[in-house]
């Protein structure tokens, strides 16, 4: 089997439609996708509608969250929620104060850049967005639509930089708040690219241990952003913690240049997750 269990569209920040999304999937072969947009299920349906015979689809959601250590060291991290209740009121509540954020941090983020003489507007990065989560790749696509930068990895990788003062830095939920939430609502909490230092700071192990404590279920170890080294020792915490190792692509269509279907996530584990109580179970064969 081969199972992706971290995917995007455009319900975030992804520029695949849901459907476009579960085609793709299916056309790379996979047998089992998830789809964990930002901080929203608005993706669901369509790609539940969209699943063709043989594939299996993980409704799930990339959360926002924050950690900050002893020393005040604030880290962002994601949690990868899946097959909580869509209904749930506390956890629907929370994503909403997110995306409001995102939309606030969003607009702060290109006035910055426009006041220093950058062609894009909020209504360019808004229409990019359409009806989903906003992202800074909106806005670094509005950049790429604009001739200001190549693509959104170039985006990215300067002025979209948290070094850079366009930077606007987005509200998050303590991770520990976050991963009762989703056991609130029947929903298993993996820990996404937990060791990717490219992105920033990393959370301890002795953190990873505490979130394992409070019910987190998994690591996500095999990712584009963890290195050898890295798969290593995400693979040597979850046999310490008794975590579940997944696998996923993080695809985003083409704002990443990553492909669907990379970094698997090992059957036996898939068994292992889907296994454990939850609301919803994957709509599939």
């Amino acid at each position: 089997m081969r199972i992706d269990l971290h995917t995007h569209s455009t319900a975030s920040d992804g520029t695949d439609s849901p459907a476009e999304l579960i085609r793709a999937a299916a056309a790379a072969g996979l047998d089992v996708v998830a789809i964990t947009d930002h901080d929203t299920t608005g993706g669901w349906d369509e790609a539940l509608a969209a699943r063709p015979d043989g594939l299996t689809v993980v409704p799930g959601v990339e959360f926002s969250c924050v950690h900050h250590d002893a020393d005040g060291r604030r880290v962002s991290l994601h949690l990868l929620a899946y097959l909580a209740d869509p209904d749930n009121e506390a956890l629907q509540a929370e994503w909403t104060r997110l995306r409001a954020g995102r939309v606030t941090r969003g607009k702060l983020m290109v006035e910055n850049l426009v006041a220093d003489g950058y062609p894009i507007s909020w209504e360019q990065v808004s229409a990019l967005a359409a009806d989903g989560s906003v992202g800074r790749p909106h806005i670094g696509r509005a950049l790429v639509d604009s001739g200001v930068v190549p693509d959104v990895s170039a985006a990215f990788g300067d002025l979209l930089s948290s070094r850079r003062p366009y930077y606007v830095r987005k509200p998050d939920t303590d991770v520990f708040e976050a991963i009762a939430l989703v056991r609130g609502a029947g929903g298993l909490p993996v820990f996404a690219h937990p060791l990717a230092r490219r992105r920033g700071p990393v959370v301890s192990d002795e953190t990873i241990a505490a979130m394992a404590a409070a019910g987190l279920v998994g690591l996500e170890v095999q990712h584009p952003d963890h290195d050898d080294a890295d798969r290593a020792h995400a693979a040597e915490l979850t046999r310490d913690l008794g975590l579940l190792g997944t696998g996923s692509s993080d695809y985003h269509g083409t704002n990443k240049p990553t492909p669907i279907g990379v970094c698997l996530t090992d059957p036996d584990v898939y068994e292992q997750l889907v296994a454990l109580p939850t609301a919803r179970t994957p709509v599939g064969p």
